[in-house]
Parts: structure tokens; sequence; C-alpha cells
């Protein structure tokens, strides 16, 4: 989901969102689901590569961060009945798993233009998540 339609679907929204910063919300939304397309492509491009074998951990580890993003990216995405607790995990754990990613790839960015990406993105919604996470009230 790109920025632009989270902004829509959070303005369509039938009730009151309540003081959520819904610029916060539109930005984690679409850097969680961002994240988990590029992290999903660089592990499948690790895959690719000649020395996929010393690409492993990172594989697992974009694997690993794609699933947590797309997950924390529904889960933020959802409204009604919504419990902080669950919300303030699921941002937490995105964040801690999208650093573990964007470390893990810079190792191999200046050989591997997918892993240069991944970082990038990951950084993104590390920061989204984190910014989403301390506006929580």
């Amino acid at each position: 989901m790109t920025h632009a339609s989270a902004h829509k679907m959070l303005d369509a929204y039938p009730k009151d969102l309540g003081s959520i910063d819904q610029h916060k919300l539109a930005e984690c939304i679409a850097a969680c689901f961002e994240c988990a397309q590029t992290c999903t492509a660089c592990a499948d491009a690790c895959l690719s590569e000649d020395m996929v074998a010393e690409l492993t951990k990172c594989i697992r580890t974009n694997l690993d961060c794609a699933d947590i993003c797309a997950a924390t990216g529904n889960v933020v995405s959802r409204h009604t009945g919504r419990d902080a607790n669950v919300t303030r995990a699921a941002l937490q754990a995105c964040a801690i798993t999208c650093k573990a990613c964007a470390d893990e790839c810079e190792q191999h960015a200046g050989m591997h233009g997918h892993c240069r990406v991944c970082a990038e993105d990951c950084r993104r919604c590390e920061v989204a998540c984190n910014e989403l996470l301390a506006s929580l009230d």
C-alpha cells in the first residue's frame, strides 16, 4: 500500500480514529508493506547470487523481516477494537527486526545493490515504526 493509498483509506474510515497521528500512521503502514516487498525481493536476489552460501543469514533475515513487516502493516491498518498493547508490541518487533535486517544487508551492500536498497527500506521502516510508537498515547 502506498502512502497516498494509506491516507485515502484512513480518510475513508467511518469512525473516529481518536488521537493517533494519521500522518505517522499512514507513513508506517506504507513503510511496512514496502519493506516487506523489498525484503522478499532481496532474499530472492540473494538466492540468485553465485555466492548464495555466504548470504544464508541475509536471506533468513530478509524473510523474517518481510513476514514481520507484512504482519505489522496489517495490525496497524486495523482500527476496530484496536488493542494498544498489541499495536505497541507489533511496532516494537517490527522496528527491532528492521534494524537487524538493515544491519545484515549493510554488510553486503558494497557488493550487492539489492542489499543496499533493502537496508535503506529497512531503516525507513524502522524509523516509521519508532515514530508511530512514540506518538501513541
